[in-house]
């Protein structure tokens, strides 16, 4: 088994090990429901992407009650 001849440098074992490190995730606001979001994610409470229902979702069922209730009430 080789040993090194030469003690490896910080800056090396540092640009070795730049690309582990934890990255940031970056937010965006839902335009339907006004909860932040990965970008180019679907939302998870509202279920849209671009503005279109892409799934169902528990959230958007509230929602929709929520609505229903609101309407029945006032006519």
């Amino acid at each position: 088994m080789s040993v090194p001849k030469q003690k490896t440098p910080k800056s090396k074992t540092r640009k070795r090990q730049y690309k582990n490190r934890l990255k940031n995730i970056f937010l965006s606001i839902c335009p339907q429901c006004k909860k932040p979001i990965r970008s180019h994610h679907v939302c998870s409470f509202c279920g849209t992407y671009k503005g279109r229902e892409v799934i169902k979702t528990k959230g958007a069922k509230k929602q929709e009650k929520a609505k229903d209730g609101k309407k029945q009430e006032t006519v």
